[in-house]
């Protein structure tokens, strides 16, 4: 299993990931932080990009801040990390 750290700008214009800062990858999703919508259109995005299921995703930490933690089962660190930002 790999762990990912990922700042989340909820409420933005364009859904995907920009880049990478200080070794956290940075991510938009369209969704507002409300009731844990923008956490799962982050981990809808995340196993899109993965080509995985979505069960494979997990939010670890993190629920009500900016940065998330997210375990990918069966996927290395930078397996994960060339697959979201390549």
């Amino acid at each position: 299993m790999g762990r990912v750290a990922i700042r989340l700008q909820p409420r933005a214009s364009r859904t995907g990931f920009y880049g990478e800062r200080d070794g956290v990858i940075l991510a938009r999703v369209n969704q507002p932080p409300v009731d844990g919508k923008a956490n799962r259109a982050l981990i809808r995005l995340v196993a899109k990009r993965l080509g995985i299921a979505r069960s494979r995703v997990e939010l670890v930490r993190g629920g009500s801040s900016r940065v998330k933690l997210l375990e990918i089962e069966g996927l290395e660190p930078d397996r994960i990390r060339t697959g979201l930002l390549g």
